[in-house]
C-alpha cells in the first residue's frame, strides 16, 4: 500500500490590525526571523508534497520577490474566516491527500508534534492538536461527550461553564482532503462573527460517526500566538531565554545573560567571553578565546581564534583574522576581510576592503573600497577618498607603508611598499617608488592680532 502524501496549508491571511504596523503581522521578526519563517521552517521539515500559504494580496506581493520562499501562494480576498481560507486553498489540493492546516502566526509548533499528529490520523478520520492549559482565555474549548470529541467552541460563542474547559484546541489538525472539502461545504455563518469557522468540521465529522483523535502538544508555548506587539515582545523573551540558556549551558560566558541577545545562530568555540548589551545577529562564528565587550553588534561574520572585539564595535559581513584588536567604537562592515593581528581602534570605519596582517589603523580613519597591506600603519585622521559623486574607486598600499594623520588618499590611487607619507598630505598621484610623499605647507603669522574673546564681554549664567 502506497503513502498517502501530505500537503501542508498555512494560514497567514489575517489583517493583523492588533499589531498597529503597516506590514503584514506574520512579517515582524522574532529571534532573527520572521514569524512566518519560524512556521515554514516547521512545515518544510516535515517534507510535504507542498505547502499553500493562504496570504492577503499585499502579502503575495511582497513574498514573490522572495524565491527562497517555496510555496503555493493562494489570495483570500476577503476575510471571512478561517474555514473559507481552507476552502480558498481546497482548490489546490486533491481528494485523496492528507491535509495538515497550520497558522502563519505560530511560531513555536514543533516538527515532533506535527510527526505525533500524523502518526495518529492513521487510526483516525481526523486528528487535532490540543493542550491543556491553566488560562485557556481565548482558545477554542474541546467539547465531549462519553469522553468522545463532539465539537470545539470558540471563546466568544462560550457560556460560563464551557470556558471553565482547559482542554483547548491549537487550530492544528490533519484530515484527508476529501472529507475536509465535505465537511467545509457544510459550514454556516450563524455565528457571533457571522464567518466561516474551522473549528466547525470537527462537529460535522462527528455528526457523519467519523474517529477524532486528539494530540497533545509536547510543550504549552507551541500554540501561542501572536495578535499584538505585546505578545511579540513576550514570544521574544522565551525564544531568547531559551538560546541562552542552550549557550551557557554550551560554555559560552554571558556576563549578564538578561541583557544578551541572539537573533540568529551562532558557532563557537571554547572560552567565549560575551559582555552586557551585545546583539548577535544573522550567521555568527566564534572560534576559541573571543571577548567581546559592552554594547556590541556583530552580524553575519567570521572571528578567529584570540580576537578581542572592544565595546561598542558594529560588525557587519566582516572575517577577522586571529589575534586581532577591534575597537572600541569602530565600524566594520561590506564584505572587509582583517587578516591576523591587525589592529583596529577607536571610531574607525571601513568598508569593502583588505586589511592584510599586522596592519593598524588606531584613530579616527576611513578606508572604503581598499587594499591594505601587511605591517602599514595609518594615522589618526585618515582617509581613502573612494568616492567622485559618480563611481567607487580602489585604493591599493603596499606593505611597510606609514601614513601620517590626517592624510587624504584620492582614489584610484596605488602606493608602493616601504612608503612614507607625511601628516597632512593629500596624495593625487600614484606613488611607484619607496619615498617621503609630503605637500609644500607654510606656516604664515599675522602681526598685531588680538584674540576678540577676551575683549568680549561675559555673558552671564
Amino acid at each position: 500500500m502506497s503513502k498517502t502524501e501530505t500537503t501542508i496549508v498555512i494560514l497567514a491571511a489575517g489583517k493583523g490590525s492588533r499589531m498597529k504596523s503597516n506590514y503584514p503581522k506574520v512579517l515582524h521578526v522574532l529571534g532573527g526571523k520572521t514569524i512566518l519563517e519560524h512556521v515554514l521552517n516547521t512545515a518544510k521539515s516535515i517534507k510535504p508534497k507542498k505547502i499553500i500559504l493562504v496570504c492577503t494580496n499585499d502579502l503575495k506581493k511582497i513574498l514573490s520577490i522572495n524565491k527562497n520562499i517555496p510555496v503555493e501562494l493562494v489570495v483570500q480576498k476577503q476575510q471571512k474566516g478561517t474555514g473559507d481560507a481552507i476552502i480558498v486553498a481546497s482548490k489546490n489540493f486533491s481528494d485523496n491527500e492528507n491535509i495538515i492546516v497550520l497558522y502563519g502566526d505560530m511560531p513555536f509548533i514543533s516538527d515532533k508534534s506535527i510527526k505525533k499528529l500524523q502518526k495518529s490520523k492513521k487510526k483516525s478520520n481526523l486528528s487535532l492538536l490540543i493542550s491543556n492549559l491553566k488560562n485557556p482565555d481565548g482558545y477554542g474549548r474541546i467539547l465531549r461527550k462519553n469522553n468522545k470529541v463532539i465539537s470545539i467552541i470558540e471563546t466568544k460563542c462560550a457560556n460560563n461553564k464551557e470556558k471553565l474547559i482547559k482542554e483547548v484546541y491549537s487550530g492544528t489538525f490533519i484530515a484527508n482532503g476529501k472529507d475536509l472539502k465535505r465537511w467545509l461545504s457544510k459550514i454556516n455563518t450563524n455565528n457571533i462573527s457571522q464567518e466561516i469557522y474551522a473549528t466547525d468540521i470537527v462537529y460535522w465529522a462527528n455528526l457523519e460517526g467519523n474517529i477524532i483523535k486528539t494530540v497533545e502538544t509536547l510543550n504549552h508555548k507551541e500554540i501561542l500566538g501572536i495578535n499584538n506587539q505585546l505578545q511579540l515582545s513576550a514570544l521574544e523573551k522565551i525564544i531568547q531565554k531559551e538560546r541562552i540558556k542552550n549557550l551557557m549551558i554550551a560554555g559560552v560566558m554571558l556576563k549578564d545573560p538578561s541583557h544578551f541577545n541572539l537573533r540568529g545562530t551562532l558557532k563557537h568555540g571554547k572560552n567565549i567571553e560575551i559582555d552586557t548589551g551585545v546583539i548577535l545577529e544573522g550567521n555568527v562564528i566564534l572560534g576559541n578565546n573571543i571577548k567581546i565587550g559592552v554594547g556590541s553588534v556583530i552580524k553575519n561574520s567570521f572571528i578567529n581564534n584570540n580576537s578581542c572585539i572592544k565595546e561598542y564595535t558594529i560588525i557587519e559581513n566582516v572575517k577577522i583574522g586571529k589575534n586581532c584588536i577591534i575597537g572600541p567604537f569602530c565600524h566594520l562592515k561590506n564584505n572587509t576581510i582583517l587578516k591576523n593581528e591587525t589592529h583596529i581602534g577607536n571610531f574607525v570605519e571601513i568598508k569593502d576592503s583588505i586589511i592584510e596582517k599586522k596592519t593598524k589603523i588606531k584613530h579616527l580613519s576611513y578606508i572604503g573600497n581598499s587594499e591594505i597591506g601587511s605591517k602599514v600603519n595609518i594615522g589618526a585622521g585618515s582617509i581613502t577618498c573612494n568616492y567622485d559623486g559618480f563611481k567607487k574607486s580602489k585604493t591599493i598600499i603596499g606593505d611597510n607603508v606609514f601614513v601620517g594623520s590626517n592624510t587624504e588618499l584620492i582614489a584610484p590611487i596605488e602606493i608602493s611598499k616601504n612608503t612614507t607619507i607625511a601628516a597632512g598630505t593629500t596624495v593625487i598621484k600614484n606613488v611607484d617608488k619607496p619615498c617621503l610623499v609630503y605637500n609644500n605647507k607654510e606656516q604664515k603669522y599675522k602681526k598685531n592680532w588680538i584674540n576678540s574673546s577676551k575683549n568680549a564681554k561675559k555673558t552671564p549664567n
